[in-house]
């Protein structure tokens, strides 16, 4: 299995429904492709002072488990993704740092 681990760091900020609304239609349109095997999203859990680091701190964390790379790249390549990130960036822009590795169990 593939994991796939994106940080989504939005720009500014975003009322808290909204920020719900991204974590489900992300994952909605992620899970409705049939190429995962699972699937969690989370927001970030602020802590006191951590604005003061000089790093890109993110607003969420969306992690994907899918069988291969082609089942990866199948499911991003599904209907309505596309269409989805353009939309929520043109709305909220962020961005987005990930990785793909193995299970961390």
């Amino acid at each position: 299995m593939i994991h796939h681990t994106m940080l989504v760091s939005f720009d500014g900020p975003l009322p808290d429904a909204d920020l719900d609304q991204f974590l489900q239609d992300i994952e909605k349109v992620m899970v409705d492709s049939g190429h995962l095997q699972t699937s969690a999203t989370r927001r970030h859990i602020p802590v006191p002072g951590e604005e003061a680091i000089p790093a890109m701190i993110a607003t969420a964390v969306v992690q994907f488990g899918v069988a291969d790379m082609e089942a990866l790249g199948a499911a991003f390549a599904a209907p309505g993704v596309g269409e989805l990130i353009h939309g929520w960036q043109a709305r909220y822009p962020y961005k987005v740092a990930w990785v793909n590795h193995e299970p961390l169990d």
